[in-house]
Parts: structure tokens; C-alpha cells; sequence
């Protein structure tokens, strides 16, 4: 039996950074792959070669993405972020440097009590992190 499509996906809107996001993001995690990528065209809404609308996976789980041609006083918001489960503290730290990097530290590397490690931050694109040490395995 073939599987079911996903239903419910999350969709990060850009202004131009779309092609740059996704490869970044499919560089840090296994099993991540762009999926597909439609660009704007000369006579496109949006300036001719970004993102129109793209498809990636990250960890075998699929995001969406555009570069919008609006231009929009909101952008990303730790209010919605992603979670990630990190399995050793090694890939925590991978993963928590690399998206830190030009970004901004919301919570440091460290002990919180409902964790042994975690740390939040909003990357380089905006797009908010929670990064924890999964040590239920």
C-alpha cells in the first residue's frame, strides 16, 4: 500500500532567501533532500528565478517553502518554532552551533530541569529552534 500524503505540512515564507534556507537546512540533517523547486519566471509575480513554491524534507519529514513577492511587515516568530529530538549531545551541539551562527540566542546551551540540555535559537533566516537531548532512548 502506498503511503498516505501528509496532510497538514509546515510552510516557512521567505523574501528571497527560500533557495538558501533549504539547502542550509538539508545540509545539517540526515535523510533531507529538496524535493522540488518551481522558480517565478520573466513574467512571474516574484522576481524571475526565486522560489514560487518548493518541497524539502528534513529528517524524512516534508516542510514547504516560497519566496513571497509581497513585501510584509511580519516575519518568523519563536511563538511557532521547530523541535528537534537530538539523540547525543554531539548532534545537539552540531546542530545548535550551526544554527546559531548569524542568528540569535533565545536560550543557551544548557540544563533547565525539564531537560538535561537544551537550547532555543532563531537562525540566521529568523526561523526559530528548540534543540533538546533526548535521553529517553
Amino acid at each position: 500500500m502506498a503511503a498516505t500524503p501528509q496532510k497538514i505540512t509546515t510552510f516557512l515564507m521567505f523574501e528571497g532567501q527560500a533557495e538558501e534556507a533549504m539547502a542550509f537546512y538539508v545540509s545539517l540533517f540526515e535523510d533531507s533532500e529538496v524535493i522540488g523547486v518551481t522558480r517565478y519566471g520573466a513574467d512571474g509575480q516574484g522576481p524571475e528565478g526565486t522560489v514560487q513554491f518548493a518541497t524539502f524534507a528534513l529528517a524524512g519529514q516534508r516542510y514547504m517553502c516560497i519566496d513571497s513577492p509581497a513585501k510584509h511587515d511580519f516575519g518568523f516568530t519563536p511563538a511557532v518554532s521547530l523541535f528537534v529530538e537530538c539523540d547525543t549531545e554531539a548532534e545537539l551541539d552540531r546542530l545548535y552551533a550551526a544554527l546559531a551562527d548569524r542568528g540569535a540566542v533565545l536560550m543557551p546551551l544548557g540544563s533547565y530541569g525539564f531537560s538535561e540540555k537544551f537550547g532555543w535559537v532563531n537562525d540566521r533566516f529568523g526561523v526559530s529552534w528548540q534543540l533538546n537531548l533526548n535521553l529517553s532512548l
